[in-house]
């Protein structure tokens, strides 16, 4: 069936799509988060995770999005408008290795049914969540 004659049977969303940051120095944030955290990201700024790539029925990956009060302080200063919230393998050691490396580590973490969390923040002030997803997540 051609891309444009499917049946529509209602419009709506159906996943998050992408995150999205300004940046002063793309280029130079790119490096930062393909250094520190792992995340491959192209010369241009740019990843896409799959998740049919590593998806199982045991842990079949989520993406979330949530909304929060304007005067929150979970997402960082009152001038950051969004927070990324990356998935981790390890949140200990990572967070161990960002202190090692001179990254601004914040000192909570917090254990929930959800998993453990984390945070850091990147060299243009933007508040990261770390998240090890609790088993099954």
């Amino acid at each position: 069936m051609a891309r444009g004659s499917r049946v529509r049977r209602v419009a709506r969303v159906t996943g998050i799509g992408g995150v999205f940051l300004r940046s002063r120095d793309p280029a130079r944030l790119a490096a930062w988060y393909r250094d520190n955290l792992g995340v491959p990201m192209s010369e241009k700024g740019t990843v896409t995770f799959h998740w049919l790539d590593t998806a199982t029925n045991e842990y079949p990956g989520t993406t979330t999005m949530a909304l929060f009060a304007q005067d929150t302080k979970y997402i960082g200063e009152p001038h950051q408008r969004t927070m990324l919230n990356l998935r981790v393998d390890d949140l200990v050691s990572l967070m161990a290795k960002l202190k090692a490396r001179g990254v601004e580590v914040l000192p909570d973490t917090e254990d929930s049914e959800f998993g453990l969390f984390g945070w850091c923040v990147d060299p243009e002030g933007n508040r990261i969540e770390l998240w090890e997803p609790a088993e099954g997540m």
